[in-house]
């Protein structure tokens, strides 16, 4: 089996060395070269083309947002973020999550070394998974929502709840699904986006928040559901929906390897809303979702796939529709219109307005 080729990007010489060593204790794993700004890396993306790039945010020069952006419009590869813990690398790692990078890493700030081997194996964990996903050059189109009004059935679609579960590559694809609803989208929106616990959720919400004519936020502990309204589950904590609509956090232990966990979420919402239940599963690694989409179909309710087509990372998906538990397998840029007639669009007539911003596309 071929090496998985990486360079790694740091302007840091310490943090370089540290990292190499990481990923080169990994037979799996083949260091092919190191760049120390933005620049410099874009050129050996280019020249080198390895299967995952690690990259730092905070760079002199070119930053690692600048050179994402380049690499994803004009060398498309695998990005795993090397993010530090501070508030704006918060607000950078979201933004870098939305715009592409396959996952992150935190960064430690300490001189010392010992907290950088601490993230020694998830580093690894994370640039293998990395290097499955697929990507295709971004288009330069801008955002566009549906800015007209579809037609429900009220009565129906006021009772449905539709939960959204996605891992590697789900923040982009988020931010695909939800700025194309309609503003009069009648039903709740749960969302469970793999991540860990930290601002990284609240961040990612703010941003596709600002894209969307429906609202996206962080859930927090007792919410109610609402109309119109999509709660994304904070980071490292599962969450549950009990009787009423309320939301209510549980700090269990992990499911599935993961916390939030998109099987705890639904099965917690299928057994609420039963036949009213809308399940999607989108792009992610792993497994997470599969049993929490049976549960769905179980109860009579609705289940909407992500196809291979367009996943970065086709492990979810197709867990789910390996299983026979997809009743909808789609392209990402479908997924909206979907969701639009599972939870009660009279005439299925609706139609999306734009273009979609992001397109993915498997090697």
């Amino acid at each position: 089996m071929s090496q998985i080729k990486v360079l790694v990007v740091d302007d840091s010489v310490f943090t370089r060395k540290r990292l190499v060593d990481m990923l080169a204790s990994d037979s799996e794993i083949a260091v092919i070269d190191t760049a120390q700004n933005g620049l410099e890396a874009i050129e050996k993306v280019k020249s080198l083309k390895p299967d995952v790039v690690t990259l730092d945010i905070e760079m002199a020069g070119m930053d690692g947002l600048t050179a994402l952006g380049h690499i994803m419009s004009e060398c498309p590869t695998p990005v795993v973020m090397v993010s530090t813990l501070t508030e704006e690398g918060s607000e950078a790692t979201a933004q870098a999550l939305l715009e592409g990078a396959v996952d992150f890493i935190h960064k430690p700030t300490d001189a010392v070394g010992v907290k950088l081997y601490q993230v020694k194996d998830e580093l690894i964990a994370k640039v293998k998974a990395a290097s499955k996903a697929r990507l295709k050059k971004l288009s330069s189109t801008a955002p566009s929502g549906f800015n007209g009004k579809a037609s429900f059935e009220s009565s129906v679609a006021s009772q449905k709840l539709v939960m959204i579960g996605a891992s590697a590559g789900g923040p982009r694809a988020l931010m695909e699904v939800l700025p194309r609803l309609p503003k009069n989208f009648p039903s709740p929106i749960v969302v469970v986006q793999h991540m860990p616990q930290g601002p990284f959720i609240k961040s990612i919400a703010k941003r596709i928040d600002n894209e969307s004519n429906i609202h996206v936020e962080e859930a927090q502990n007792n919410d109610r559901l609402k109309p119109g309204v999509a709660l994304i589950a904070p980071g490292g904590c599962h969450i549950l929906i009990e009787k009423g609509g309320i939301v209510k956090f549980n700090h269990g232990p992990a499911v599935n390897s993961v916390k939030p966990s998109v099987d705890v979420m639904m099965g917690s919402g299928a057994a609420i809303y039963g036949p009213s239940s809308v399940g999607v599963i989108l792009t992610g690694m792993g497994v997470d979702g599969a049993k929490g989409m049976e549960l769905i179909k179980l109860k009579g309710g609705r289940t909407i796939a992500e196809h291979e087509s367009t996943c970065v990372v086709y492990g979810m998906p197709k867990a789910v529709i390996e299983s026979g538990h997809a009743d909808e397998v789609v392209p990402l840029d479908q997924i909206p219109q979907e969701i639009v007639k599972a939870v009660g669009e009279k005439n299925n007539d609706y139609k999306l307005h734009g273009q979609p911003r992001v397109q993915i596309l498997c090697k």
